[in-house]
């Protein structure tokens, strides 16, 4: 069961557009889904809601976080709240943009390393733990890896903002069983690819009219 949803990002208008900031974007529409609205909390340093209208397979509350305390001590923000309400890493599940995936692609996952991240860097350190859930969405790569750090701080093109947000919407689809714990099922739907398009059907021949043209 998931007890805690966090997304990633930076705080400040500045940021609000760019790629690093995928994770915010996610849990704003969380928050739309689920009715709740993100109020400053400088306790978890951060924007947090507690939500507490029952949902299927649910006990007790569900919270969202959004760290005020910019990607490199996310883990602060997060660790507090968690810590607080006694929410073990498994029931922690974090949003972030994902340089290894292209955009419209996502994926699902228990553990693992934190891949150079800053924002997962400090969440292990701080909860002592890579055993929580992650949503990677993919924002792809610059190729160079001396570009990336410009290259995550700056707004993507309209084409692939569009593709993310299809893979936020599409995510959202297994929302509630992700709250219930169902992992299997959940992941069967955030992986699931788009139908691909039906090829279009050959173009007839126009029927003979019985006249043969001459010559």
């Amino acid at each position: 069961m998931i007890r805690l949803l966090v997304g990633l990002g930076n705080p400040g208008p500045e940021y609000e557009a760019t790629r690093h900031n995928a994770g915010f974007w996610w849990l704003d529409e969380v928050a739309r889904k689920l009715g709740a609205t993100l109020q400053p909390e400088r306790g978890y340093f951060g924007l947090a809601a507690r939500v507490n209208r029952p949902l299927p397979g649910i006990e007790g509350p569900i919270w969202l976080l959004e760290p005020m305390t910019f990607m490199n001590l996310s883990g602060k923000s997060v660790a507090a709240l968690a810590r607080f309400f006694k929410i073990a890493p498994s029931e922690i599940l974090v949003a972030h943009d994902e340089l290894d995936l292209m955009p419209g692609q996502m994926k699902i996952k228990l553990g693992g390393s934190h891949a150079g991240h800053n924002g997962l860097k400090d969440i292990h350190a701080q909860l002592g733990s890579g055993d929580y859930w992650r949503l990677r969405l993919g924002i792809g790569h610059p190729g160079v890896k001396s570009e990336v750090v410009n290259y995550v701080l700056r707004k993507p093109p309209l084409q692939e903002r569009e593709a993310i947000e299809k893979c936020v919407d599409q995510s959202l689809q297994a929302l509630d069983l992700l709250l219930a714990g169902n992992m299997e099922r959940a992941m069967m739907k955030i992986h699931a690819k788009p139908p691909r398009p039906k090829p279009p059907k050959p173009e007839t021949e126009p029927p003979p009219t019985g006249e043969e043209e001459r010559p």
